[in-house]
């Protein structure tokens, strides 16, 4: 019984090593991914001279080794002031992006929930093959569709406008896979008592498909927030206008020694709606996962 015991006890203090180990490593891999974010924050508190010092080989190619410090010797917020007192262009940018994000959820709200409804609870004739062609339109990447959507915008006279941003964004295909998943979820025997009870399909969207399905909603608006509101590719190719470009163009324009404080604030600036839609969602972006992995 002692001996045993005793072997009880080393499994026991060897399962405890293994956790701690285990989490040692998940803490030294969970640090290397957010290093750049607290990297992100310290350089937007860093004076010129502070990140000249710690930078110039990178921001002016200065000979020597680049240092990235967690903690500014000499903090200011003196970009941040330039940033939001002394640089009108971060607002007209800033404004851009909300525009183009805005329009493109409320589209995607309007478009996306309906058509995820259609696949998810009613027959038609070619549903299949649609529905395919929708899958087939979403693994494409933007560089495939690019010319046939620059052509297309052209021809309508919106590739120097937000609405050749919008447009196209808003009659995504990801958002309707996602909502479909989650509109297959509801029973059809629920429906079919619904209609029994006279309600019309209108009623049907509204009173069941929104709200049983709004968990799939949300989770497809916070994706298309994070992908629309760090778009780049499309504003490059579809947009000539200076005026009218987003904020995530923007801050790559940042590149002078004398404006490396204000590209990481500027950084950081449009990186809090983002994080904060993100932890807002969280919960429904794990189901729309989720869900996403599910096999028919």
């Amino acid at each position: 019984m002692k001996w045993k015991g005793m072997r009880k006890n080393r499994a026991g203090k060897g399962k405890k090593a293994g956790e701690i180990f285990l989490r040692a490593i998940l803490a030294a891999a969970a640090f290397m991914a957010l290093y750049p974010v607290f990297f992100l924050l310290a350089g937007s508190l860093m004076g010129n001279d502070e990140l000249l010092r710690d930078l110039g080989p990178v921001i002016v190619g200065e000979g020597g080794q680049a240092a990235f410090p967690l903690l500014p010797s000499y903090p200011t917020l003196r970009h941040y002031v330039e940033i939001l007192l002394d640089t009108p262009e971060f607002f007209v940018m800033f404004w851009n992006s909300v525009k183009i994000t805005a329009g493109v959820l409320i589209g995607q709200l309007l478009v996306g929930t309906m058509a995820a409804w259609g696949f998810a609870k009613y027959d038609f004739p070619g549903k299949k093959a649609l529905f395919l062609l929708y899958l087939v339109l979403m693994l494409m990447p933007f560089q495939v569709l690019m010319l046939s959507d620059y052509l297309a915008l052209d021809k309508m006279g919106l590739t120097d406008s937000l609405w050749g941003i919008i447009l196209p964004g808003a009659f995504s295909t990801f958002p309707v896979f996602l909502m479909y998943r989650f509109f297959r979820e509801i029973p059809d025997s629920l429906i079919e008592s619904a209609k029994l009870d006279g309600a019309t399909d209108w009623q049907l969207f509204w009173h069941i498909a929104l709200p049983m399905g709004s968990s799939g909603i949300i989770a497809a608006m916070v994706l298309g927030f994070l992908e629309y509101w760090g778009l780049i590719e499309q504003p490059l190719t579809f947009l000539k206008e200076k005026s009218l470009l987003p904020l995530s163009v923007f801050l790559p324009d940042i590149t002078a020694a004398d404006q490396a404080g204000a590209a990481f604030a500027a950084s950081v600036l449009a990186f809090v709606p983002a994080i904060l839609v993100f932890l807002g969602g969280q919960d429904y972006l794990e189901q729309g996962i989720m869900a996403g992995a599910v096999k028919e």
